[in-house]
């Protein structure tokens, strides 16, 4: 739907939430729903039903939370970016929000069509390989893919197949990209050594690092992950490397000011609870919070990252 379009119906429910709260309207005033458009069990699953409970009890409403799953987060994102712009229909969204724009031709813009609430978490990927192959470091990683144009990387899509993509050209590496459906169906393969290497989240990898299975050469955040202090990361050998998944809070675009800065302080207020910090940190992600306009610059600069790795890979989106 071009974007004039979406504006266009978007006007009327933005001007019936303005005249709500010019009337004194209270926010929240019924509930709150809380759509995560992927499948239930994932770290963006998990981040919503723990700030559910919170927000309910700040806002006296029932926060219910909406699986809405397909077309990799698709589905669920456009239905947050048509509902009424009045704070009581949010989603819960990964790095995939991004990212899909170097991927998809998207029914909403990824920037203009929602209102940025918060930042929600952080979660390092782990640069991994079977117990067999040779490379056990960065720097030997890269020494050894020169010499052996072809290392293949398992990718499940989003920031796990672009990671290694970004890894190739910031280290000038041919590195030959093997496609699978999820992170499990990829694992046996690395273990085999049918696959060489694996930019996979922490929470997906550590059970297979800690039995021995896979070894880590790498975490990908700034700081070394927490659950691997061992682990250096990438950018101690490859400065300025950085790859990690995150989540954020969304509206529909055209929020009043005043329910955005409710929201922002509220959303924030339930993720530093301790308890849910503390629960965050056993799945292998950080809790992070952010202002919106904080937010917003990091998601732009994150579709700027993404879409030009993937436009140097010849990945157009369909």
């Amino acid at each position: 739907m071009p974007i004039a379009r979406r504006a266009a119906l978007a006007a009327p429910a933005l001007l019936l939430a303005r005249r709500a709260l010019a009337q004194g309207g209270a926010f929240p005033s019924r509930p709150v729903r809380l759509v995560v458009p992927y499948t239930p069990g994932g770290v963006s699953d998990i981040t919503a039903r723990l700030m559910a409970e919170p927000l309910a009890a700040l806002w006296g409403q029932p926060v219910p939370v909406e699986n809405r799953p397909g077309a990799d987060g698709v589905i669920g994102t456009e239905a947050v970016a048509r509902s009424a712009p009045d704070g009581h229909t949010l989603g819960l969204v990964s790095v995939g929000h991004p990212v899909n724009a170097a991927y998809y031709k998207l029914p909403y813009d990824t920037l203009r069509d929602f209102g940025f609430v918060t930042q929600t978490t952080a979660t390092p990927l782990v640069l991994c390989a079977g117990r067999g192959f040779a490379p056990s470091t960065v720097a030997e990683l890269i020494a050894h893919a020169k010499k052996n144009p072809g290392v293949t990387f398992a990718g499940t899509g989003g920031v796990v197949r672009l990671a290694p993509v970004l890894f190739g050209q910031q280290t000038g590496t041919e590195l030959s990209y093997v496609p699978y459906r999820g992170s499990t169906q990829a694992h046996p393969d690395l273990m085999a050594g049918r696959v060489d290497i694996m930019f996979d989240t922490v929470p997906a990898a550590l059970p297979h690092i800690s039995s021995g299975a896979f070894k880590a050469l790498a975490t990908t955040g700034a700081m070394r992950a927490p659950q691997l202090p061992e682990v250096p990361t990438v950018g101690e050998t490859l400065a300025g490397f950085e790859a990690s998944t995150w989540g954020m809070v969304i509206a529909p675009a055209g929020l009043p000011p005043p329910v955005l800065a409710k929201l922002n302080a509220d959303c924030v207020a339930a993720l530093r609870r301790p308890e849910v910090v503390e629960k965050h940190r056993t799945l292998g992600a950080e809790v992070v919070t952010s202002t919106p306009e904080a937010i917003r610059a990091f998601t732009e600069a994150e579709m700027r990252k993404w879409g030009e790795a993937a436009r140097k890979a010849g990945i157009e989106p369909q």
